[in-house]
């Protein structure tokens, strides 16, 4: 199984369950952080957002370099 690397770096072994979408190194349960990406349809002025997101998986240092205000974390 794949073990997760911020944990590995952490002196500790445990498996992995998600992917970051940013950078790609595999995260566990703790070091996993869920981020629901805004999902719109249709064009100018027809913008409809959809009430789901699309859920995503980042790691602490990608979410905090990456994401800006305009998602809901």
């Amino acid at each position: 199984m794949t073990k997760c690397y911020d944990c590995m770096e952490e002196g500790k072994e445990t498996e992995a369950v998600a992917v970051c979408i940013v950078c790609g190194k595999a995260l566990c349960m703790d070091h996993s952080k869920e981020l629901i990406l805004p999902v719109s349809v249709g064009k100018p002025p027809h913008v409809k957002h959809l009430h789901n997101g699309l859920p995503r998986n980042m790691c602490n240092y990608c979410l905090g370099n990456v994401v800006d205000e305009g998602f809901c974390v």
